[in-house]
Formats: C-alpha cells, sequence, structure tokens
C-alpha cells in the first residue's frame, strides 16, 4: 500500500526513554501557497520555506496568545524576509530582494543583518522580543543558539524546504522528563543528537512525520500526540487596513486620492486582497467612523 503524506500539520512528541520533547512541523499546500506568491529564486524560496517551517516549530511547546514571527532585515541584496504562525495554526510569509541577490544565502554573510523573534499579540501590545544571533551560517544552526542563551537548554533543529514542501523538527532536552530512566540516562542527549545527524534534508522531505520518527528514535519510546492542524491564512482585515490610512493623516489621504482619481486601493502582500476606499469613506475615516462602502476584492 502506498504511504499517504499528510500535509499542513504539526505533531508534538516526546522521546520517553531519552528525556526529550519534540515538534515536526510538515507543509505542503500552505507552503505553495506562500512560494506562488513571488518568483522567488530557489536559494530565496527555501530560506523562506525553512523559515515559515520554523515559525510553526516554535510554536509547539509554547502557549501562544496571537502570533509568533520570524523577520530578517539586511542592508543587503535580501532586504526582508517574514514568516509567521498564529495560534490558531495560520501561517504567512514573504520575502523582498534585489535583483543581485547570490547564489548561496549564508546567514552569517548578510551585510548589517537583524533576525528578531516576536511572540504575542501586537493589537493588545503583549509582545514579547528577542534577537537571534547570525553568526551561524543557518537558519536551523542560528535558531538552536538561541534556544541555547535564551533557555540555558540544548535544541536540535532541522529544516529543510524545496518547490513543494517545507518541513522543520526540533528536539529539546528537558531535565527530569521521560522518566527514571532518562535523568540516570547521560547519554541520552548524545544518542539522540547522534541519531538526528544521520537525517539528510530529502528524507525529511519525504517521510511521513510519524515513519520518520519511527525510524530514527524506535528504541527511545516514542509518544506521538494529537496533530495540530496548519494553514495558510492572513490577519489583514477592512479595521486594520482603516487604522493604517489613519495613521497617514488628512494630507496624504487626500493627496492620494486626489492622485487616483477619488480612490484609495490597499493590497495586502501576503494574500493579495484588495480594500478600495473612496472619498466618502475617507471622509468617515478622517472623522473617526468606519469606512461603511469600502470594497475588498
Amino acid at each position: 500500500m502506498e504511504t499517504v503524506l499528510v500535509e499542513d500539520v504539526l505533531h508534538r512528541f516526546l522521546l520517553e526513554r531519552a528525556g526529550v520533547r519534540g515538534v515536526i512541523v510538515r507543509l505542503g499546500p500552505a507552503w505553495r501557497e506562500v512560494a506562488g506568491r513571488a518568483d522567488y529564486p530557489a536559494p530565496l524560496r527555501d530560506l523562506l520555506g525553512q523559515s515559515l517551517a520554523a515559525s510553526a516549530l516554535l510554536t509547539g511547546n509554547i502557549k501562544l496568545d496571537g502570533a509568533l514571527s520570524i523577520e530578517l532585515k539586511s542592508a543587503g541584496a535580501l532586504r526582508l524576509l517574514f514568516a509567521e504562525c498564529s495560534d490558531t495554526g495560520r501561517l504567512r510569509g514573504l520575502a523582498r530582494w534585489n535583483d543581485s541577490l547570490p547564489d548561496a544565502l549564508t546567514l552569517s554573510d548578510l551585510p548589517d543583518a537583524i533576525m528578531a523573534i516576536t511572540i504575542g499579540h501586537a493589537e493588545r501590545g503583549q509582545r514579547y522580543q528577542g534577537l537571534v544571533d547570525l553568526r551561524h551560517p543557518e537558519l536551523a544552526g542560528a535558531l538552536e543558539n538561541y534556544f541555547q542563551q535564551s533557555e540555558q537548554l540544548p535544541a536540535r533543529i532541522v529544516l529543510a524546504a524545496n518547490d513543494q514542501h517545507a518541513v522543520g523538527l526540533m528536539l529539546q532536552k528537558l531535565p527530569g522528563e521521560g522518566g527514571r530512566d532518562a535523568v540516570q540516562d547521560e547519554d541520552a542527549w548524545p544518542r539522540i543528537e547522534h541519531l538526528t545527524a544521520t537525517l539528510g534534508s530529502d528524507e525529511l522531505l519525504t517521510t511521513p512525520p510519524e515513519q520518520l520518527l519511527y525510524r530514527l528514535y524506535h528504541e527511545e519510546t516514542v509518544r506521538l500526540f494529537k496533530p495540530r492542524p496548519l494553514a495558510f491564512g492572513c490577519s489583514c482585515s477592512r479595521e486594520r487596513v482603516e487604522a493604517m490610512l489613519r495613521s497617514l493623516g488628512r494630507d496624504e489621504i487626500e493627496a492620494t486620492l486626489e492622485a487616483h482619481h477619488g480612490t484609495i486601493e490597499v493590497t495586502c502582500e501576503f494574500c493579495a486582497r484588495a480594500y478600495t476606499f473612496d472619498r466618502v469613506d475617507a471622509a468617515h475615516l478622517l472623522s473617526g467612523g468606519t469606512a461603511t462602502t469600502s470594497t475588498v476584492q
């Protein structure tokens, strides 16, 4: 019987014998929706896919209210990369770049690069942000260092992406997890690191999560929890666009209306929804009301 690959899913699991917890994420249609929004060069496409998988991966073992995002800015050809996973499992992402993008994207070589992980609810003003050290050339290694510094616990992360799938695996050593055997087994974490090091990108991309975990860690007593569904989704809304327009001020709104024959159209870069406002809408916005005639395409 042919094995069916489950797409757009997050699995939490425990390696009970080793005292290790983990998360594995596999994206299919959700990733292809994001990747299809622009003609990304292959290296940038793969980095964006890894970032999108990582954004979901990092939500696996935290209590999330709002969203978790990974944002990279650079003064070089790769200007911006953004990936986000919400508390409801909705994913979105994008990247901006110049034509001079190098054939290989090495994080440690990006000029004046800054990467931030932001967790929380922006509209409620409840957000935590941490900066990721980019001295490691690859995203997985940079995130491993981030966990080591922020939580003082070792983590092992593996990421892979192509034009069809984006997949991530994360393992964390937890003191006391897994029962008496795990506490006494000082070789457990080195053993898990060794097993994980045998995993190649092709195997990660083509193997169903349950089969992959059993293949790697079948002697570690794998306990797999109920999967969490993921999907492409955007948090844009008419209300958010209205708030953005109000922040521009009267002069800029009126100048935009004049330049565009009495209409303002705002298109979301993530999902391509178009919000259109006319002069009546603008008057309502500037008076503190709601643009009752705005349209969404």
